[in-house]
């Protein structure tokens, strides 16, 4: 090949990549709206993401690629730990997190600013961002939950987990509602004997909480409970 082909196929494949990248970048801004729900952007989302950043949050999580990796993601916060937790961590960080190597400060929140973040995070959460990121994936969550409870379904600590009606606050694969964390990443983060001891009294750990004392239920149904939750983590992996 002469030096002048060369440089024909170099400017010539620069030239497609540029024509590339700019028809991408562009298809992305026509659909960016509807990627993102703007129609959802209200004056509650913006108050949130500006206190985000005027608490400088991003210094230790990640959001939405940016950030550091101190503290966990918070692109899909949200989605895996409820609002009910997001707000608990904001107001009583040291008493939520009190078991916990990682320091969250106390930021000292109004009550606004602390229902702002949460509507921001539930904001980002709902995103069409492909997925991202991994450990977080919507679609890991339901595959994988589907194949496991295919075979735990007739478990007796599933069975109480319906029976109970955790499903009307905790999400478990594709079902549940968003208040609390997913029961797959409380598996994952937690032995049953801590979990057997919360249910019991979850004042006691998560002071403020909306989560109904399991006091009254036989601590062997409990520990059945917990140790179908921890059964879950095969979902999940252990998360720090």
């Amino acid at each position: 090949m002469t030096e002048r082909s060369a440089k024909l196929v170099f400017w010539a494949g620069t030239l497609v990549s540029l024509v590339l990248f700019l028809a991408m970048t562009a298809d992305t801004h026509r659909h960016f709206a509807a990627l993102t729900h703007a129609d959802r952007l209200d004056e509650r989302v913006v108050a949130g993401k500006r206190a985000f950043e005027l608490r400088n949050c991003n210094d230790c999580h990640t959001i939405l690629g940016f950030g550091a990796y101190y503290a966990p993601d918070l692109t899909r916060a949200y989605a895996r730990v409820g609002e009910e937790t997001i707000r608990s961590r904001l107001e009583r960080p040291a008493q939520v997190l009190a078991s916990s190597w990682r320091k969250m400060p106390q930021q000292h929140l109004s009550a606004p600013e602390v229902e702002a973040i949460a509507a921001f995070l539930r904001w980002v959460s709902e995103i069409d961002n492909h997925d991202w990121p991994p450990q977080d994936s919507e679609a890991r969550w339901r595959a994988s939950t589907r194949r496991l409870l295919a075979t735990a379904a007739l478990s007796p600590g599933a069975a109480l987990v319906q029976q109970g009606g955790c499903l009307g606050c905790h999400a478990l694969g594709e079902s549940g509602g968003r208040v609390g964390p997913r029961l797959e990443w409380i598996g994952a983060r937690r032995d049953a004997p801590w979990i057997a001891a919360y249910l019991a009294d979850p004042q006691r750990f998560t002071p403020g909480t909306s989560m109904p004392a399991l006091g009254d239920v036989p601590a062997a149904q409990r520990e059945v409970i917990a140790e179908f939750l921890v059964s879950l983590a095969p979902i999940r992996g252990r998360e720090p």
